[in-house]
């Protein structure tokens, strides 16, 4: 979002070759809930559009919406809206929050029931035709993560009555990092069959491509290149081949600068043109 989601964002997007985007809307790592430009919103809106380009909003990662601190809560909701709304305005398709943990060593379902009484109507509020889905993105299983593991969604789900507006963003990083083995033998189309029990077909709707700096199961969320890490080459090769992938699109989390990004789009379309 520095310097423009249009004259600054689609710029880097096209340098990179990219072929969808995700931005922020707001600081990452604050609780401010910045307007934005109406110029640049309808600029970015229509050339994405115009680019056929889809788009995404990343929510701020304070959101943690079983937290047991009022306050905490209360910001979290406010910082959701305000990413639903400024996803609405510059023609996201989705946006992508992390599912936060039960602090203050309560329960999980007493967390998941806080999740359920303030997220609910955030969902309801999704009434527009051009309003985002909710993307769940599930953690590396740290701490007393609510949604980690594949089955965890279903609980989740479950809290919030499977409304038509949520849908799964799968990082692949934290999936591997909470216990799951991409580089088994069909490690990850096992994987993604347990997605698609466990919450449906059509709920998948983002992923986020990131190999890890460390092993299966380790639970610490370190995203690496592409083909440099853990998760290895063949394991996104077989990501692009699941059904339950299919028009779905890929965004980058990985270390920086812009070169390395280009050379990860372009490992991950011929991992796609050529399985």
């Amino acid at each position: 979002m520095a310097g423009g989601l249009a004259s600054s964002g689609l710029s880097y997007a096209r340098r990179m070759g990219a072929e969808t985007v995700q931005v922020f809307v707001a600081n990452p790592r604050g609780w401010a809930t910045p307007a934005g430009s109406a110029a640049q919103d309808e600029e970015f809106r229509a050339a994405c559009a115009a680019e056929g380009i889809p788009a995404y909003v990343h929510a701020p990662y304070l959101i943690n919406l079983g937290s047991h601190t009022a306050e905490t809560v209360e910001r979290s909701v406010v910082s959701l809206r305000h990413s639903l709304r400024r996803g609405r305005a510059i023609g996201a398709r989705g946006v992508v929050v992390h599912t936060g943990s039960a602090t203050g060593g309560r329960p999980r379902a007493v967390a998941l029931a806080q999740v359920r009484e303030r997220l609910l109507p955030l969902l309801d509020e999704l009434t527009h035709e051009d309003d985002p889905d909710l993307l769940l993105e599930s953690t590396a299983g740290q701490g007393a993560s609510l949604c980690s593991r594949t089955w965890d969604f279903g609980p989740y789900f479950e809290a919030l009555d499977a409304h038509p507006k949520l849908g799964v963003c799968l990082d692949t990083c934290h999936i591997f990092a909470a216990g799951h083995d991409l580089t088994g033998p069909n490690g990850t189309r096992q994987t993604l069959d347990l997605l698609v029990e466990t919450i449906g077909e059509g709920r998948l709707k983002l992923i986020h491509a990131n190999d890890s700096k460390d092993v299966v199961g380790a639970h610490k969320d370190r995203h690496e290149n592409i083909g440099a890490g853990h998760i290895g080459e063949d394991a996104f090769r077989a990501l692009m081949t699941h059904p339950a992938t299919e028009n779905v699109p890929l965004v980058l989390e990985t270390p920086g600068p812009g070169e390395k990004h280009a050379q990860d789009a372009t490992l991950l379309k011929k991992l796609r043109d050529h399985p």
